[in-house]
């Protein structure tokens, strides 16, 4: 897990796929309980998968699958789901497992000038 330049968090490896380990469930508790305790709006979680490259269908729900994990993670440590909105893009152009949980007004950088566009302005 890394965190992101203009804030959030980006998880990539065996993580991003729905495996998540254990240090990872332990670190995504308590950015749950942080955004429950210091942040007011929605949190985003944008999801992509490397694999598989001739199903568009099967790609978008195993994101849906992975984001949905994250989900979970977050809501353990006390962030509210009705706050988290999912994002699930299935397989993208740069092919690679990853989820990005991103904090109310952040962009998410692997959807560039789209996720600036939709971003809510101050």
């Amino acid at each position: 897990m890394q965190n992101l330049p203009a804030g959030g968090w980006r998880i990539g490896g065996e993580s991003a796929t729905g495996k998540v380990d254990t240090a990872t469930t332990n670190t995504l508790a308590e950015i749950g309980r942080y955004l429950a305790n210091r942040t007011a709006g929605r949190v985003t979680i944008v999801a992509q998968v490397s694999a598989p490259t001739d199903d568009l269908s099967i790609g978008r729900r195993a994101s849906l699958a992975n984001a949905q994990t994250v989900r979970r993670l977050l809501e353990a440590g006390g962030l509210p789901g009705t706050r988290i909105d999912l994002r699930p893009l299935g397989r993208t152009a740069n092919g690679v497992d990853m989820i990005e949980v991103l904090p109310p007004g952040i962009p998410s950088p692997s959807l560039g000038p789209q996720a600036e566009q939709a971003a809510p302005r101050p």
